[in-house]
């Protein structure tokens, strides 16, 4: 399916998007929130777009959207606040766009940190983060009440896998979480085992 770019009303102003639909109708929708605005991170980043990938494999209709004051969205960075209201007004348009459908819920990195905090105020089939900025959680023992799956590398330089590891080991219930050897923070290189893992959770959850 050709991806469709638009731009959809964010709390900020408008945010810059791409809808990529499947050709059969499924019963779920997904969200995913791009890598950190102040270090690059975009919608078109290609751990976004692979986990985008992976899931229309799966029947999963896709919204990518910047964050507030990526690319042209409106708006300025927010500390992750403002940047989960973004990703709840997204979530909002693939509602409308999707009626019925239930909601994935996807993020890489700072996306990840935006992905859980939106898990844990709105009803979603599944969480799935990427090397999340788990230190951003710390301080909140918060379980989305949704099954919550991790895809980690262990040799990720950006998010530490040991913190990653004692965070979920800490947490009751505890996400699933899946650890690639030898990947770092990027996936250079083994961006097909992250399509796998990703899969993987979206059949499981």
């Amino acid at each position: 399916m050709t991806p469709e770019r638009l731009v959809i009303d964010g709390p900020a102003g408008g945010l810059e998007a791409i809808v990529e639909d499947t050709a059969s109708a499924g019963p779920s929708c997904a969200v995913i929130c791009h890598p950190h605005p102040q270090m690059g991170g975009t919608m078109g980043n290609k751990v976004v777009t692979t986990i985008g990938r992976a899931l229309r494999d799966n029947g999963i209709p896709t919204l990518r959207f910047n964050f507030r004051g990526v690319g042209t969205s409106a708006g300025t960075f927010d500390r992750g606040i403002g940047e989960t209201a973004d990703a709840d007004a997204a979530a909002s348009w693939g509602a409308g766009r999707w009626p019925g459908r239930s909601l994935v819920i996807a993020g890489f990195s700072f996306g990840g940190y935006v992905a859980w905090r939106l898990a844990l105020q709105r009803a979603a089939r599944c969480l799935i983060t990427v090397a999340p900025a788990i230190q951003l959680m710390e301080g909140s023992p918060s379980v989305p009440p949704c099954p919550w799956f991790i895809v980690q590398g262990d040799s990720d330089d950006v998010v530490d896998p040991a913190a990653v590891s004692a965070r979920v080991n800490a947490l009751n219930p505890k996400p699933r979480l899946v650890l690639l050897p030898g990947v770092g923070h990027f996936f250079h290189g083994r961006l097909q085992e992250l399509r796998d893992a990703v899969s993987d959770a979206v059949r499981s959850g």
